[in-house]
């Protein structure tokens, strides 16, 4: 019966198929933040933006799991998982088509949709690992992204399955109360017999049966 999946399955793929988009998504957004305007990244060091980019990604992939309808416990790390791999993935990304860009073109500036080719990607791929892995050593920017990313995700995914098993259940048990037939004991006949009026003192006695 449907009412008793579990949309792991479907949440599985769901989930994969946003944090693919949402990776690329963050990596266009770093690709293009030369184009913002220089107060937008230079307040709070551009991690307030960062973070806000991390709670959308969260939000997006906890959308695409919840629409499965999950019931799997199971959904509720990989979310996490998903949509920090997604930031991390997004970062890497941008960052090496950008540097790629610049390598290969340095006089075109600022990058745009154009010097996303797997040149690009090739050629600053090793720059942004090794700057990546130092950020991450050095600064907690980056960690902080993911985490917030996986903690968002994990959190939206419970609620959702949480709310999705309670009202199976309640589905369930209103369903089952209807099946059930009425109780009747082993000996208890289907209708009382009617009871007989009390005699008083002036009622006539049957002499047969008195």
């Amino acid at each position: 019966m449907s009412h008793k999946r579990s949309g792991l399955l479907w949440g599985l793929l769901a989930g994969l198929l946003a944090a693919l988009v949402c990776a690329a998504g963050l990596g266009a957004a770093i690709l293009f933040q030369q184009r913002l305007p220089s107060a937008v990244m230079s307040f709070g060091g551009g991690l307030p933006v960062s973070l806000a980019l991390s709670l959308l990604i969260a939000v997006v992939v906890a959308l695409a799991i919840g629409a499965a309808r999950p019931r799997s416990l199971l959904l509720l790390p990989i979310a996490a998982l998903y949509a920090g791999g997604a930031v991390a993935a997004g970062q890497v990304t941008g960052k090496a088509v950008m540097d790629g860009a610049a390598l290969r073109t340095p006089d075109r500036s600022p990058a745009g949709m154009g010097d996303v080719t797997l040149e690009n990607l090739n050629a600053g791929l090793g720059g942004a690992l090794s700057l990546y892995r130092g950020t991450l050593a050095e600064t907690g920017a980056a960690w902080l992204c993911i985490a917030v990313a996986a903690l968002a995700a994990f959190a939206l995914v419970a609620l959702r399955v949480t709310r999705v098993r309670r009202a199976q259940r309640t589905e369930e048990a209103a369903a089952q109360a209807e099946q059930e037939p009425e109780y009747r004991a082993p000996f208890e006949p289907a209708q009382q017999p009617t009871p007989k009026p009390a005699a008083d003192l002036f009622t006539p006695r049957n002499p047969a049966r008195d």
